[in-house]
């Protein structure tokens, strides 16, 4: 099967985290990851949110839009409330021919919060589930209807984050509802991103590759640690600088079809992590990983295009 490799612009820029790179201008972040060989990249706060002014840019630079984040409510909004106030982004997705949404579940989330103890993230209680999934169900056919898929973002510091609770979220929803497979963020939660790879390769449509340092992960656990502090501390890296095998996590996605995109997605400081060095570190090590799984890597990115009075 074949693969695309996108990266998304946390490499340069912190959304959460301004100080992280907020100087980095979007033209830097744009040319230097075309410059490592990625084929696409994620959505970044500093994008236009109009096709008709992003779509120029990034084909300037010779990126293909992979796809964007969304923070939902359905813990306690409706399905049309929800639908309602996703539409301006679905509108911006759909628009770019991206194939799948970053869709997580925001309610009382505390992943944003630099003071918040990993122990304190928000829980789903056992009456609550049913009527989350239905909702999330909804959502998802809307977006089918669309032509993207909802890829659902477990994600440290919110209702969905551990390996039992990605179970949970599959067994409730519908096929409309694609998971996002995050393979950092897996680890953090105490997962086995191999096991989980291999139980739902068939609903993966979409796979952030974030590694883990060992130790960092450890003294975050052990300490309680905020999931901003632990990025700060340096938990994340790019695929093959840390702990995870990529290979056996991408050989049961191959063996079960996956034809999407692998996105290297490592926030760290770049002030630390020299955003190009780590970028062509993480696009050398993931192309690799993927080939070795059985994956034939996508073209290379696009021939950029001109436009009056820019560089190529």
């Amino acid at each position: 099967m074949a693969v695309l490799l996108g990266i998304n612009p946390i490499t340069w820029t912190n959304d959460d985290m301004p100080e992280l790179g907020g100087d980095i201008p979007l033209d830097v972040c744009l040319s230097e990851a075309r410059m490592a060989g990625f084929a696409g990249i994620e959505l970044g706060g500093k994008f236009p949110r109009t096709v008709s002014a992003l779509s120029p840019i990034l084909d300037r630079h010779g990126l293909q839009l992979v796809s964007g984040w969304y923070s939902a409510r359905l813990c306690e909004r409706t399905a049309d409330a929800e639908i309602a106030a996703v539409a301006d982004h679905l509108q911006l997705l759909a628009g770019m021919d991206c194939p799948v949404m970053v869709f997580a579940e925001g309610h009382n989330s505390t992943d944003g919060n630099a003071d918040a103890p990993l122990s304190t993230r928000p829980l789903l209680g056992e009456a609550e589930w049913p009527r989350f999934c239905e909702r999330l169900n909804a959502v998802a056919r809307h977006l089918r209807d669309r032509g993207v898929h909802l890829a659902f973002h477990h994600h440290m510091g919110t209702v969905v984050q551990t390996e039992a609770e990605i179970d949970r979220l599959m067994a409730g929803t519908s096929e409309d509802v694609g998971l996002l497979l995050d393979t950092g963020h897996l680890a953090f939660a105490g997962g086995d991103p191999v096991s989980v790879a291999r139980r739902h390769a068939s609903r993966i449509v979409h796979v952030h590759c974030k590694d883990v340092r060992r130790a960092t992960l450890d003294d975050a656990i052990r300490r309680d640690r905020s999931f901003l502090a632990s990025v700060l501390d340096g938990i994340f890296t790019v695929p093959g600088d840390g702990a995870i095998d990529y290979e056996a996590v991408l050989q049961p996605i191959c063996d079960a079809g996956y034809a999407g995109w692998l996105v290297v997605e490592a926030e760290q400081d770049p002030a630390k992590a020299h955003p190009l060095t780590y970028a062509r570190l993480g696009f050398r090590n993931l192309k690799q990983a993927a080939e070795d799984s059985g994956f034939d890597v996508g073209p290379p990115p696009k021939t950029p295009v001109d436009s009056p009075g820019s560089a190529a």
